[in-house]
């Protein structure tokens, strides 16, 4: 079974424990029975009613405007869910983990702020030297400034890291969003083309 971009990413992701980002390739991969086991079960004629609370659960009210029974409509729900993860490639069941895709953005981050400290240290320095040169030694003016500077730097590391942190975990939050309102459209539409009325 093939699964789209979107879902590969977000199943990757799910695996990993965390985002994925955007630009990860295409890979040309088939997905294992345990990694399918998550999605509901194909119904057939003779299977007894299934979950009617599968439109519901994604914010979906069905009404039934031919008159079809309540086990037609399970029947019929079960159905347009499992069309609607064919189409779309995703399992509203799966999602992104927030905290994950917030501590590798967090950590992203810090790797890139990695140098602010050592950075601030060597400019306060030159200051300190700068202005201990005015004042009359130089080299305690530039221990004070080192030690100053690299405060600074490690103060902006870990602000980087928590604003990185706090990104990560609403991306990951609006991406696990528009997965299930794909989906959700999906289902509608399969629904309305078994004449329910979707609101």
């Amino acid at each position: 079974m093939r699964f789209s971009r979107p879902v590969l990413i977000m199943l990757t992701a799910a695996l990993a424990g965390a985002a994925a980002p955007a630009d990860t390739p295409r890979p040309d991969t088939t997905v294992s029975t345990a990694a399918l086991s998550a999605l509901p079960p194909r119904v057939d004629a003779d299977s007894p009613a299934v979950d009617p609370k599968l439109a519901s659960g994604l914010g979906l009210s069905v009404y039934p405007s031919k008159g079809q029974s309540k086990d037609q409509q399970a029947k019929d729900e079960q159905e347009c869910y499992q069309w609607a993860g064919e189409q779309t490639g995703i399992d509203p069941n799966v999602q992104v983990n927030a905290d994950s895709a917030g501590k590798a953005a967090a950590a992203k981050a810090d790797s890139a702020a990695t140098g602010a400290a050592v950075g601030g240290a060597a400019r306060g320095a030159v200051g300190g030297a700068v202005v201990g040169g005015i004042v009359g030694d130089a080299g305690d003016g530039a221990a004070v400034g080192a030690v100053a500077g690299g405060v600074k730097g490690r103060k902006a590391r870990k602000q980087a890291a928590a604003q990185g942190e706090q990104q990560g975990k609403q991306a990951a939050q609006a991406a696990n969003a528009e997965a299930r309102n794909t989906f959700a459209k999906s289902m509608a539409t399969c629904l309305q083309g078994r004449s329910y009325a979707v609101n």
